[in-house]
């Protein structure tokens, strides 16, 4: 027994922590490490790093920082070293060979070349998945080399090809009003939207599997008829002018005409100012909006430009259209056309509080962008 205390009594004592010896931070680096040491969106390594010197050179031993750190003491005293060595370097980690990388190069190609192989049976297009499975590839390696290369395979883009024999003068017409307007001009841009439907569809909120709120709706619907829209988009300043109407005729058209031109004159400072403002109209290729010499003759001051046939793209409204739909009628629900006419009207008075002109941005794709296959667009 007495062996026995006298032993542990021993042990005990030659466990004692040893305190380091002298060391000290450069004056140079105390400023990095304290920045790195405080700052809270630095990792935890590198802030872990720094509070052992810190913590050296206030004299604690390797055992208590790694308790403190939950490293070892070895973790400790190499921290230490590798500061004295190679000074702020420490903070970064070492290089390290990593698990040896699986695929090359050619793998790559081969990628590559498999989306321009037909795709399989029974799909439209290759995906991510698809390229994987056939080639025998990890799905992460897939994407990682479809994402090195810029390459979106379910992303679409729609191109159209105007045979119009008068396309550049017709565009650049159009164009020039959008970029340079005449002088004492107001260039407006119309079309309409036809076959706006007035759904009743009942709506809600739901929780989806995650856990997350979102916006519901029941998959049958009533319908109450189809009402249509003719909207006038001054370019300059982005106001709107709209007619909602039963119909688009011809005679629906010319009357909308004669609306917008009263609302242009009630605008301006006398009926006087009003006649000698021009209008350059911008219009598509739709059969009412021709053949209205009658109508021209008794307005000298309105000018009717067309844009060529297959691009309505660069009719400016056409852009307003597709903020409205999204505005008023995605999601929506209308008992009667009565209510669906009040919201369109009621969306075309708030937005012409506070409009804003549309920027010319649109950009010529030549043939030469177009290619069939992924291999002759990168060569």
């Amino acid at each position: 027994m007495v062996y026995y205390g006298i032993l542990q009594y021993s042990t005990q004592e030659n466990a004692m922590p040893r305190r380091s010896t002298s060391f000290s931070i450069n004056p140079a680096d105390r400023p990095r490490i304290e920045e790195v040491f405080a700052c809270k969106s630095e990792s935890r390594r590198r802030v872990d790093r720094c509070r052992i010197l810190l913590g050296l050179e206030a004299g604690k031993s390797a055992a208590e920082l790694s308790l403190q750190c939950s490293v070892t003491p070895n973790t400790v005293r190499n921290v230490r070293h590798r500061y004295e060595a190679h000074g702020l370097a420490f903070l970064d980690d070492l290089p390290r060979s990593g698990h040896p990388f699986r695929y090359t190069p050619d793998d790559e190609a081969k990628i590559l070349a498999q989306i321009d192989e037909p795709p399989p049976p029974g799909r439209s297009s290759w995906d991510g998945a698809s390229i994987a499975s056939a080639l025998g590839f990890s799905d992460d390696f897939v994407w990682a080399t479809l994402r090195k290369h810029g390459i979106c395979l379910q992303r679409r883009r729609s191109w159209c090809v105007s045979t119009d024999p008068e396309f550049d003068r017709k565009a650049a017409d159009v164009v020039g009003l959008y970029l340079n307007p005449p002088e004492n001009a107001i260039v407006i841009s119309i079309d309409e939207k036809p076959g706006i439907q007035a759904l009743t569809r009942k709506q809600g909120f739901v929780h989806g599997r995650d856990g997350r709120v979102l916006r519901a709706y029941k998959s049958t619907y009533r319908r109450n008829g189809t009402l249509n829209l003719f909207a006038a988009l001054k370019v300059a300043g982005g106001e709107v002018f709209g007619k909602v109407t039963q119909r688009k005729t011809r005679e629906d058209f010319l009357s909308f005409m004669d609306a917008l031109l009263a609302d242009q004159a009630g605008e301006l400072a006398s009926g006087d100012e009003a006649d000698e403002v021009e209008y350059h109209v911008i219009l598509d290729n739709y059969s009412i909006h021709k053949k209205n010499d009658t109508w021209l003759a008794a307005h000298p001051n309105v000018h009717f430009h067309y844009t060529p046939t297959s691009a309505s793209w660069l009719n400016q409204v056409e852009i307003w259209f597709n903020i409205m739909s999204r505005k008023v009628l995605r999601d929506a629900s209308f008992d009667s056309k009565d209510q669906l006419k009040k919201a369109i009207e009621e969306y075309i008075a708030d937005y012409s509080k506070h409009p804003h002109p549309f920027v010319w941005r649109k950009r010529e794709v030549h043939g030469s962008q177009i290619a069939d296959k992924l291999k002759n667009l990168r060569n």
